[in-house]
C-alpha cells in the first residue's frame, strides 16, 4: 500500500504537499496542533470492536484528575452537521451505499469537525482526543472498499485542511474477536459488513502504523483494559509535557 502520508507524517509546521494531482492539483500544508499551546490532538483508531469508547473514557478521566482540559469527540459526527452526516451514512436502512458517496461523506462531517469543534478547542488549549480520524477513512474507503488509499488520503487531507493527529493510538484486534464484540450490540451499517472486510481494515491500520511510527502507537486490543490504559495514559502525559516545555514530536 502507498504510503497515505507520502513519507512526512511527522512533520509539524510547513510541509506540504500537492493533493488531486495533475490540472487540478491543490496544495495542502500539513500541521498539527498550534504550537502556541500544550494542547494535543490525539486519535483513537481501530476496526469495530476495538474498545476504543472504553480507553477513550479512561483516559478524559485520567486526564481531567491531572487538570488538564480535555475534549472527547468522535466521527462521524463531533458538531452539529457532523452527526447529521452520522445518522444518515451508518444507518443500515441506507444500505447499500456507493463507496464513492460513503468517502464524501464521511470527509464532510470530518471537514465539520474539524472547523467547528477540532481547531476552536485547541486553539484554547483544549487536548482532544477523538474516537476515529481520517486514519479510519483511509483504512476503510481508500482499503476496504478499494477506492484507493492514496485517493482517500487526498480527499481528507484537502478537508482537514492538512490537520494530522499529534499521536494515534490505534486498538488493533483481531477479526474474530472484534465480531464477538459487535454481536453484543445493535450493528450500525459499516459493523454489518462481512469478516474479510473488516479483516482488510484491520491490515490496512497496521500498514499505516507501519509508515508512520513516530506518529502511532500501536495495542493489541485484547489485553487486559488496565494494561491498556496505562499504557496509553504514560505515551500521552509523555507527549503533554513534551508539548509544555515547548518541545516537538520526534
Amino acid at each position: 500500500m502507498t504510503s497515505p502520508y507520502d513519507g512526512r507524517a511527522h512533520t509539524l509546521h510547513g510541509g506540504g504537499a500537492d493533493v488531486c494531482r495533475g490540472p487540478y492539483s491543490v496544495r495542502v500544508t500539513f500541521q498539527t496542533s498550534p504550537a502556541s499551546t500544550p494542547a494535543a490532538l490525539i486519535a483513537f483508531e481501530g476496526g469495530d470492536g476495538a474498545g476504543k469508547s472504553t480507553q477513550l473514557r479512561l483516559l478524559a478521566e485520567s486526564l481531567r484528575e491531572r487538570g488538564v482540559p480535555v475534549l472527547l469527540t468522535r466521527e462521524p459526527g463531533g458538531s452539529a452537521m457532523g452527526e447529521q452526516i452520522r445518522s444518515l451514512v451508518l444507518d443500515p436502512e441506507h444500505a447499500p451505499v456507493d463507496p464513492r458517496t460513503e468517502a464524501l461523506l464521511f470527509a464532510a462531517s470530518r471537514s465539520a469537525h474539524v472547523q467547528r469543534t477540532l481547531l476552536p478547542a485547541l486553539r484554547e488549549g483544549i487536548t482532544v482526543l477523538t474516537d476515529r480520524y481520517l486514519d479510519s477513512s483511509v483504512a476503510y474507503q481508500g482499503a476496504a472498499r478499494e477506492l484507493g488509499t492514496q485517493t482517500v488520503r487526498d480527499l481528507n487531507l484537502w478537508a482537514v485542511d492538512g490537520l494530522l493527529p499529534d499521536l494515534t493510538v490505534l486498538l488493533d484486534v483481531p477479526e474474530e474477536t472484534g465480531r464477538a464484540r459487535r454481536a453484543e450490540r445493535a450493528a450500525d451499517r459499516m459493523e454489518q459488513e462481512p469478516a474479510p472486510f473488516h479483516e482488510e481494515v484491520r491490515q490496512a491500520f497496521l500498514e499505516l502504523a507501519r509508515q508512520a511510527p513516530q506518529r502511532y502507537l500501536v495495542l493489541q486490543a485484547d489485553a487486559p483494559v488496565e494494561d491498556l490504559a496505562a499504557q496509553i495514559r504514560e505515551r500521552v502525559l509523555d507527549l503533554l509535557a513534551q508539548r509544555a516545555s515547548g518541545g516537538q514530536r520526534s
